[in-house]
């Protein structure tokens, strides 16, 4: 295998897509493709962060987020540490600042952070002397998962300038949608996205999008449909009429696939509620990329990890 990358990303934090230039992106995702072809081999790892502590700090449920940045931190040899919320002092009223004065004192290399409330990771990444990787905040952003959906969507169209990105689903609630409009505009892409008036948020055509209110209009001509999930954990008043309703208007089937272009490619950023956003058929056909986003996701995550800790004081 080629000798790595000398990029670097010229910051200590990744909070969020907003922010980063066309090159920092393209220069992450040429980084990730070296890390893409590291982990089909049988020897996985790398020895970028060995001697370094990383801890998942995960105030939301993620097994798959989480196991990825796990994977990512181990095959790049950091002392990994995943921080299980859910039976730590912030369940007896410890503040997140607590928390994070807590953990600082520990004298760790990477904090990856995911947290309920929007502005949350950026709060807690001014308080600590670590780089802080946002694995999403509220409904603000979720950069690695818009990165390894760029990564994917280069792999298998070649670009992404030029390329028509329909984004479906409940844009009020996602973060992955937020990062997504970010990333994929930043790269020339033409992003769409299409929703019910009740799940798209206010002001959203400052992201430069396209706003469709139907399947039909907004999937015409689409090169990739990105699906988002329907978060009805973050929903606290009725957004959609029932759950049948929304997948006969908005759930993605063969039917409702056929206006987009006979190429294009299915993406889905997890977990999925079949025959709620998607229909089974799609998202386990041959156009789906659902299973290559998770591979992409490992790649992605030790790219940027890779990136960051090249900024590490080493004294």
């Amino acid at each position: 295998m080629h000798a790595p990358s000398a990029f670097t990303l010229e910051r200590r934090d990744l909070i969020g897509i907003e922010g980063l230039s066309a090159a920092e992106i393209l220069g992450l995702l040429d980084l990730a493709e070296e890390f893409v072809d590291l982990n089909r081999q049988i020897e996985k790892k790398r020895t970028t962060l060995r001697g370094r502590t990383q801890i998942n700090l995960f105030f939301e449920a993620s097994t798959r987020t989480q196991a990825s940045f796990e994977i990512a931190g181990k095959r790049l040899g950091a002392d990994v540490m995943n921080m299980s919320v859910g039976t730590s002092s912030v369940k007896k009223g410890e503040t997140l600042i607590d928390t994070a004065m807590t953990l600082n004192a520990m004298h760790p290399d990477i904090l990856v952070v995911r947290h309920h409330a929007s502005g949350a990771v950026a709060l807690l990444a001014r308080k600590v002397d670590c780089c802080v990787v946002n694995a999403g905040d509220g409904a603000h952003e979720h950069p690695t998962q818009a990165l390894l959906d760029a990564l994917t969507i280069r792999r298998n169209k070649g670009r992404i300038q030029g390329l028509t990105v329909a984004i479906c689903g409940d844009v009020l609630h996602s973060r992955v949608a937020r990062s997504n409009m970010l990333l994929l505009s930043t790269l020339g892409a033409r992003v769409r996205v299409v929703a019910p008036s009740s799940l798209l948020p206010a002001g959203i055509e400052q992201y430069g999008v396209e706003v469709h209110r139907s399947m039909e209009s907004g999937l015409a001509d689409a090169d990739i449909v990105m699906m988002l999930r329907l978060q009805r954990e973050r929903m606290a008043g009725s957004f959609i009429p029932s759950v049948k309703e929304y997948f006969h208007y908005f759930g993605l089937d063969e039917a409702k696939l056929h206006h987009a272009r006979p190429d294009a490619l299915v993406m889905h950023p997890g977990p999925m509620n079949r025959g709620v956003e998607i229909d089974s058929a799609v998202a386990d056909g041959p156009r789906s990329l659902i299973r290559e986003q998770v591979e992409m996701g490992v790649a992605v995550r030790m790219a940027v990890l890779d990136a960051l800790a090249r900024k590490l004081p080493n004294a």
